[in-house]
């Protein structure tokens, strides 16, 4: 009995974590990271100001359970390992733009929001660098799993790949110009062809 009213209060913390969680990206999206307070974010969420920091302690800390809310509603992993499979070089290229297409399309307000909060702490920089870094880990080894049909040394075309996936590219392109994602997507992964294959 004790182990199922655990179970219920841990899926009941879990659900307010999200709600905060939500809340915040919402405010951090249209006032800002730094001018979004702990206080504004309680409002938005409907709890107390203690409960955001019971659950979370910092901004920062609510910025990383954003981050990896919304890695996994776009199957950032499950699609990773879709494009690392994949054997045939034009069809894994094609998989790659899929792969950096759905994780903007799913939430390139995040993106927007790690760009604003870069001006902030060193420990908040160094929690962007550290999800960047993980983004940039699956570029490169999708790249490198291909190495032998490359027609560029693998560190150029990795670079290439990464300047494609830049936010700026993406939001000239799709929200400054009005480009589709899947517009984008084909663009990316043309480009990537005629650079790398």
């Amino acid at each position: 009995m004790a182990e199922s009213v655990k179970t219920y209060r841990q899926e009941q913390a879990e659900a307010t974590r999200v709600r905060i969680a939500e809340a915040a990206r919402a405010l951090f999206a249209a006032d800002g990271y730094g001018a979004t307070s702990i206080d504004a974010i309680a409002k938005q969420a409907g709890v107390a100001t203690r409960t955001v920091y019971s659950a979370f302690g910092t901004k920062r800390e609510i910025l990383s359970l954003i981050c990896d809310l919304w890695l996994q509603r776009a199957g950032a992993r499950e699609l990773a390992g879709e494009v690392l499979a994949e054997t045939e070089p034009a069809a894994k290229l094609r998989k790659a733009s899929h792969w950096l297409t759905n994780l903007y399309s799913a939430g390139f307000d995040v993106v927007l929001i790690f760009e604003a909060a870069t001006d902030e702490s060193a420990e908040t920089r160094a929690l962007l660098r550290s999800k960047l870094a993980g983004r940039n880990e699956v570029m490169d080894a999708i790249i490198a799993s291909m190495k032998q049909h490359l027609a560029v040394p693998v560190k150029q075309a990795q670079a290439i790949y990464r300047a494609l996936a830049a936010p700026g590219v993406y939001r000239e392109l799709v929200t400054e110009s009005g480009w589709t994602t899947e517009e984008f997507e084909d663009w990316v992964a043309t480009s990537l062809e005629r650079q790398l294959l």
